[in-house]
């Protein structure tokens, strides 16, 4: 190929690229390595990264092609890029960058290996680089500095381009959360007048789609009961107190009252989209009966929304084994057999069967979620969960505290972190990456919630330092959401290795001391 045929082929491939969807960037790169291997003039390696910049200026791997993922060679508290400099702002040729990568990207890089450094802009603002490594024998000439230049330029097209693209995906998910919030609240409001602590609304809700889970329904009808099964008992807003709140068993007139619920929840979802329509059945429907002896319809079978039939046996199972003021918890092992039979009566006989399945799963949500204030001194028997796909962080006996409840809440923890390190590994997006750390952080305030409350009943001596802690991390988990509209790239590989090191670090040297409680 002549100087003249080299020129015309990287024009080419510069307008190729900017062409490129940019949607995975990992993609991108694979796809750029084999439009340059097409140039004979240009010799490059099988090898590049590209980094971005953080909310705190540190370099981040955010994409590699033929290297390691960043997960496995980033810290919490330091970059392990060293790539700044007087000429950071222009393109550079590096004969051995090697002293400026982590220890693990050195060792899988061929020995001798130089680098052209590409900086990445948006706009006239620097926000990072990409590594294209290349034969340290190459010598490139004027034109082939030009087109690395202009590679730059397109790659800073595509990177900005995907910023912007994740960050409309961030804000769609708090458009979709702003609804459903708003759902969920109206929901929880009315759990409020007859539960001290909200507890049955959070249980009910996990057990339900843990049964949906089990039943293999897809994620998409799994998140729509998620959304709308705190919405069942929405129409004890309209319910007085004198009945609602009634310490004995109500009278027949009363229980008439009582089940005018599901009408005036019903009428307070009144809408025609998706989401508000399941959450009316839910609200109208949750105590009908699979054979015709519920109310307020009298529907039987199929009649009965799949949804609501799953709700129904996960808030009678919760309502069962809760405290009540007019009753107290039944036995759990009596409440699961009484479920059982009434398979085919008043359940779904695949419902139960979904239920009976997801058993190891329902009884960890029971001690996930309490009601009441942990008692150091129990002793948990809980069936054994398999382990999680995604062992990133992995649980083991030597960070257990010896409070049991407590254990499975950190191990609980440690599962939410894995599904975010499956979520960021798999590129899902930070659509995503956005529900995974709201997830997360709602359950980190009922888990520091539970643990203060233990706390300061037995009169923790660093109840104060904890607290301070609990909320510090709080803060963070907040920022690092926040973060997800400045860089969404970034923000989601930060919050995953803080969890990791804050996690392991709070358990050993806080959490740990906790011991001195047990009896």
């Amino acid at each position: 190929m002549d100087k003249e045929q080299e020129i015309l082929a990287i024009s080419r491939l510069v307008f190729d690229l900017t062409r490129l969807d940019g949607g995975d960037l990992d993609g991108m790169l694979a796809r750029l390595n084999d439009l340059l291997t097409s140039l004979p003039g240009i010799r490059v390696l099988p090898h590049s990264l590209v980094l971005l910049r953080n909310s705190r200026g540190l370099l981040l791997q955010v994409a590699q092609f033929g290297l390691p993922p960043p997960w496995v060679c980033i810290d919490g508290d330091s970059s392990p890029y060293h790539l700044t400099g007087d000429d950071e702002e222009r393109v550079m040729l590096v004969a051995d960058p090697s002293a400026s990568l982590p220890p693990l990207m050195q060792r899988e890089l061929p020995a001798g290996a130089a680098c052209f450094m590409l900086p990445l802009r948006d706009n006239a603002a620097l926000i990072g680089k990409a590594l294209m490594f290349v034969d340290p024998d190459w010598q490139p000439d004027p034109v082939e500095y030009e087109f690395m230049e202009d590679l730059a330029q397109a790659l800073s097209v595509l990177v900005v381009r995907l910023i912007v693209n994740e960050t409309l995906r961030v804000r769609e998910v708090e458009l979709e959360d702003a609804r459903t919030d708003a759902i969920r609240r109206l929901g929880t409001a009315s759990e409020y007048r007859d539960n001290e602590t909200g507890m049955h609304i959070m249980r009910m809700t996990h057990i339900a789609t843990a049964i949906a889970k089990a039943m293999d329904l897809p994620p998409e009808q799994r998140e729509l009961l998620a959304i709308c099964a705190p919405m069942h008992d929405v129409g004890k807003i309209g319910i007085p107190d004198a009945i609602l709140l009634k310490p004995g068993r109500l009278l027949p007139d009363e229980y008439e009252v009582m089940k005018g619920h599901t009408g005036i929840g019903k009428r307070l979802l009144e809408g025609d989209d998706t989401l508000i329509q399941a959450a009316r059945d839910i609200a109208a429907s949750h105590h009908e009966h699979w054979d015709g002896n519920g109310y307020p319809e009298g529907l039987a079978g199929e009649e009965i929304p799949l949804l609501v039939r799953i709700c129904a046996v996960s808030d009678v199972f919760d309502a069962l084994t809760s405290r009540r003021p007019y009753k107290d918890p039944w036995p759990v092992d009596e409440a699961i057999a009484w479920v059982a039979d009434n398979a085919g009566k008043q359940f779904d006989p695949q419902v139960v069967a979904g239920f009976m399945k997801a058993l190891p799963e329902v009884r960890r949500i029971r001690e996930l979620y309490r009601d009441d204030i942990i008692d150091p001194n129990q002793v948990l028997d809980l069936p054994e969960l398999p382990p999680h796909e995604c062992e990133w962080v992995r649980w083991d006996d030597s960070l257990r505290i010896g409070i049991d409840v407590i254990d499975e809440h950190h191990r609980y923890l440690f599962d939410l972190t894995n599904d975010l390190y499956e979520v960021v590994s798999t590129r899902r997006g930070s659509r995503e990456v956005a529900r995974v750390i709201k997830a997360l952080d709602l359950y980190a305030q009922v888990h520091f919630r539970a643990e203060e409350r233990m706390m300061d009943h037995h009169r923790y001596a660093a109840f104060d330092r904890q607290k301070h802690q609990h909320g510090e991390f709080e803060k963070r988990l907040s920022e690092f959401y926040a973060e997800l509209h400045d860089n969404p790239l970034t923000a989601q590989f930060d919050v995953l290795v803080y969890l990791r090191t804050w996690l392991v670090r709070h358990i050993v040297h806080e959490d740990a001391r906790l011991r001195e409680l047990v009896a």
